[in-house]
């Protein structure tokens, strides 16, 4: 596990995380974006990460440009200068790992690699700036997030899908100490899970198993709070992390902090 002492998990709880920056006026996963949270007093940005042709690492949630720039162009098929001449609105582009990363040097950033072949490129991109201590790499794909964790050994991670299932398993076991053994288990490694509140019927985030978590050094972070009563509910429950849409509500609500929301 990643020292918590400083680095990623150095910071103070509860935690928010804003949601690919704040999106209220930019478009999302940009330095606009990136720029309007942290001006905000924001510690934490959740972003996500694509690989071009010539393999390097931007940022982007979907792994084409059809949401965004209203074009059919996969990023795998672009190379960075193609990427680069995409324009959104208020005049920004997709930026690369390393810029983001650059540009915002006190910033922790959660890292999702969404697809593997973004491993190398993003892990280079984060040797090339320094910024080891001060980011959470994760994946719905347990395979990439381990490939990535052995290049970068020691880095702050969160756990995969393959995890939280192991997670939700080791909760059905009635015996406290076999319990909490399996759930070391299923976690080893992680310092946090980072969950939806629930998965249809199936209640997630509960105050027994964020206590049961913490017991063993894991934080619980929820994605994606939005609305104020349901972050201060969380918070209520233990939650180390809220991961929002709207971090200029969430800095009032999570952080106590003063800012006006845009």
């Amino acid at each position: 596990m990643a020292d918590r002492a400083s680095g990623w998990f150095g910071g103070a709880t509860p935690r928010v995380l804003a949601h690919r920056g704040l999106a209220v006026d930019a478009p999302e996963n940009t330095m606009l974006a990136f720029a309007h949270a942290i001006a905000l007093g924001v510690e934490y940005v959740e972003t996500d990460v694509h690989a071009t042709r010539d393999d390097v690492a931007v940022i982007s949630h979907d792994p084409d440009l059809r949401r965004l720039a209203g074009r059919d162009e996969r990023l795998r098929d672009l190379d960075l200068a193609a990427v680069k001449a995409v324009r959104l609105d208020h005049d920004q582009e997709l930026p690369t790992l390393a810029e983001a990363l650059d540009a915002f040097p006190d910033t922790r950033f959660n890292i999702d690699l969404k697809v593997p072949e973004a491993v190398v490129p993003a892990v280079e991109a984060i040797r090339r700036v320094g910024a080891e201590r001060r980011v959470l790499l994760t994946s719905f794909d347990g395979g990439s997030r381990r490939r990535a964790l052995r290049l970068l050994p020691g880095t702050a991670t969160s756990a995969s899908r393959s995890g939280v299932v192991g997670m939700m398993a080791a909760g059905l076991v009635p015996v406290p100490a076999l319990r909490r053994r399996l759930l070391r288990l299923a976690l080893r490694g992680c310092g946090a899970v980072q969950v939806p509140e629930a998965y249809g019927r199936v209640r997630i985030v509960t105050a027994e198993r964020v206590a049961e978590l913490t017991a063993i050094g894991v934080e619980t972070h929820v994605w994606t709070v939005n609305a104020p009563l349901d972050m201060r509910r969380l918070v209520g429950l233990g939650v180390h992390g809220i991961v929002t849409d709207r971090a200029d509500l969430a800095v009032i609500e999570v952080a106590g902090g003063s800012a006006e929301p845009l």
